[in-house]
């Protein structure tokens, strides 16, 4: 027997506008019945598990122990450009001069994502 994963649970203290950051980050939609205030939110990526938004009264205190990587389809660099648009911050830097590494950035809420090398970076680098 197996278990297969059903959603990524993300607690916050407003679902709803971190499933809007991560739909944009994503591209991907909210559930449609989703509204502004709801407690519990989904963003139904393509394929794998939904992303889940579940609001919780505490504030995030420490480091995740768990997070997402993210592989954009554009550069590494532009995808962090953007994402800080988007209003996240950039809190540790693991990139390197020859091209490696990846970026630590955290979303509205200071939950910690990485964004890793596209695939077009990997070729440049020949890894």
């Amino acid at each position: 027997m197996v278990s297969v994963v059903q959603n990524v649970a993300i607690d916050c203290a407003d679902a709803y506008e971190l499933a809007r950051f991560w739909s944009e980050v994503t591209g991907r939609p909210l559930h449609p019945e989703d509204r502004p205030g709801d407690r519990e939110t989904q963003v139904l990526l393509a394929e794998g598990p939904v992303l889940y938004f579940n609001q919780v009264p505490e504030p995030k205190r420490v480091k995740n122990r768990i997070h997402l990587c993210l592989r954009p389809e554009m550069s590494r660099e532009q995808e962090v450009e953007w994402l800080l648009g988007l209003g996240a911050t950039l809190v540790g830097d693991h990139r390197n001069s020859d091209g490696t590494g990846w970026a630590v950035l955290a979303d509205p809420e200071g939950n910690e994502f990485c964004v890793l090398r596209s695939a077009s970076d990997r070729a440049e680098t020949g890894s």
